[in-house]
């Protein structure tokens, strides 16, 4: 199945190539370390017994709980949403409101979502699109419906679930492209991408990363399994322009 939300970096044209080079057997824990739309997540029923779906961006990881306990309430919530530069600045104002209810903060979360310049919440899309099309709300239930949310730090989230039995998915804010994502307050620069080779040259378990083509990131993970993949560009922005963007594909197993 598809994501319910558009993110930067999503990985939905990837999304069957990562999930191809998952080990075939012995995963007893799966753990999306940066989830943004979860769109490997979606694309398969279920990965193992328990699996953690993780992202710095509180209010994303709000909008994910919502939408596995009370889907029902953040449409309601949507029901008389209109499309306007008007509302959306109002959601951008009032979105951090202590005194919202976290129906009501998932609910104007997902409005910004589906109304800014490619699901990236800082910008009005000036698109006509109805912000009520939520037509797999049951689906997206079923979905998350045994998966752990959680809101951390990935060093943090990796020294909590790391085992012998884990499989880390991690899609970090891509090298020299950090601006585009929004991860609030933490700063993620070259020395976090350093400590992330670090956290993972070190688990006992397995993990797939996914990263641009970049020089520095191939001296990073030097000794790691490195396969050059490509997509349609998507994020001209980064690219240059290009119409196919390269990609690494990272594990640490063959």
């Amino acid at each position: 199945m598809n994501s319910f939300i558009t993110w930067i970096g999503g990985k939905k044209q990837l999304r069957e190539t990562i999930v191809s080079r998952f080990p075939k057997e012995g995963i007893q824990k799966y753990v999306e370390v940066f989830g943004g739309a979860g769109w490997v997540l979606f694309h398969r029923e279920k990965y193992a017994p328990k699996e953690v779906y993780n992202d710095i961006n509180s209010n994303l990881v709000n909008l994910f709980r919502m939408m596995q306990h009370h889907p029902e309430a953040v449409e309601k919530e949507l029901e008389y949403a209109l499309n306007s530069r008007e509302m959306y600045q109002m959601c951008r104002k009032t979105i951090d409101r202590e005194d919202l209810t976290e129906i009501q903060r998932a609910a104007r979360f997902l409005f910004l979502i589906k109304t800014s310049y490619g699901g990236k919440v800082s910008s009005f899309g000036c698109q006509t699109r109805d912000v009520l099309q939520l037509k797999n709300l049951e689906e997206v239930k079923k979905r998350l419906s045994t998966v752990l949310i959680e809101n951390r730090s990935f060093a943090e989230l990796i020294k909590r679930h790391d085992g012998c039995g884990t499989l880390f998915y991690c899609d970090p804010p891509y090298y020299e492209t950090e601006k585009y994502y929004d991860t609030g307050d933490f700063v993620f620069d070259e020395s976090q991408h350093i400590l992330l080779r670090d956290k993972l040259a070190n688990i006992k378990g397995k993990f797939v990363l996914s990263y641009n083509d970049h020089p520095f990131i191939r001296e990073l993970y030097q000794g790691f399994t490195i396969e050059e993949v490509e997509r349609n560009n998507s994020m001209g922005i980064v690219a240059g322009g290009e119409k196919r963007y390269k990609e690494l594909i990272i594990r640490n197993y063959t």
